[in-house]
């Protein structure tokens, strides 16, 4: 089995494809849009709200929060989660910079 040779990338090209593999799996999108709804810490039942298992939405949520964009707070039996809103904006510059490259005045094709 070959290795993802991720060390023959840049951080930068690393960090940009880490964030696009977040938004590559609709019901990451749909939590994400779930926290942004509310517009704070989410306790109830996501699983409710997006029509998935528990263990996917646990997964979903495990992989957002690992890569920052999520942070989640113990409360009782339950944990709230919200957007990591610190990080979501360094990943949205991040990601602009990478998205407007495009813009240039010399058209090659």
């Amino acid at each position: 089995m070959g290795l993802a040779k991720t060390e023959m990338f840049t951080d930068q090209q690393n960090e940009i494809a880490l964030f696009a593999k977040v938004f590559g799996h609709p019901a990451r999108v749909a939590i994400l849009q779930q926290l942004f709804k509310i517009d704070g810490c989410y306790c109830g039942d996501l699983v409710n709200e997006i029509g998935l298992a528990q263990p996917t939405i646990s997964q979903h949520l495990k992989e957002l929060k690992q890569l920052g964009l999520i942070k989640g707070n113990v409360e009782g039996t339950s944990v709230c989660y919200c957007i990591n809103r610190e990080n979501w904006i360094k990943m949205k510059q991040v990601m602009l910079q990478f998205l407007d490259q495009d813009i240039s005045e010399n058209d090659c094709c």
